[in-house]
């Protein structure tokens, strides 16, 4: 709820209170939402700390560009977190997919290492577009593109790789969702099956 909230609150609480008593009340929030997601982990949480000293930056400078960050650090870690993958063991998406489907296939491990790096790809993006308007201190299009537009980017391209995917190798669930695309896509069998073996002359 923090992510989503932020850039309305740095929007709202620049415009009506200026840099240092936006960054104040930022700071507070920051601070309460890291405590509350590390005790929900029982760890500390380093994700949820990226605010509190971009926070504590532009109060002790009284300069709004610190706060306008946070999304760009957002989606840098998340690359070095999916682009990294892609070096180790498994990539994240694959780890995921195996959450549901242990049993994947060489073409299915393709996959999930070519959606890796799709993913990789626009975290790059993303990071790049809120970086240019928060350079511009285009605030009112930062907030909505930082609010609004990205996470329906997330949205347009989880839906499109999940449809895809069932396209592609046909792993229906029971669920509404996938009996739709079901019938939607009329889908290929699960799994394709082997040609049969000629008889030894």
């Amino acid at each position: 709820m923090f992510a989503l909230g932020y850039p309305f609150g740095v929007y709202l609480g620049l415009t009506r209170f200026g840099t240092r008593t936006a960054a104040w009340l930022l700071l507070g929030m920051a601070i309460a939402n890291t405590g509350y997601r590390s005790q929900r982990r029982r760890g500390f949480d380093w994700p949820s700390a990226l605010a509190v000293p971009l926070c504590a930056g532009a109060l002790w400078l009284d300069d709004n560009r610190y706060v306008l960050a946070m999304p760009v650090l957002i989606n840098a870690a998340l690359f070095v977190t999916f682009f990294g993958s892609l070096h180790g063991e498994r990539p994240i998406v694959e780890r995921f997919a195996r959450l549901r489907v242990p049993d994947l296939t060489d073409a299915e491990l393709g996959y999930c290492r070519s959606v890796t790096k799709v993913w990789s790809a626009f975290f790059v993006a993303n990071g790049a577009i809120a970086a240019l308007l928060a350079t511009l201190g285009a605030l009112r299009a930062w907030t909505l593109y930082t609010g609004l537009i990205s996470y329906l980017l997330i949205g347009l391209l989880a839906a499109g790789e999940y449809t895809v995917r069932k396209y592609r190798f046909g792993r229906y669930g029971s669920g509404l969702h996938d009996r739709l695309l079901r019938a939607v896509l009329r889908a290929r069998p699960s799994l394709p099956s082997a040609p049969p073996r000629s008889a030894p002359p």
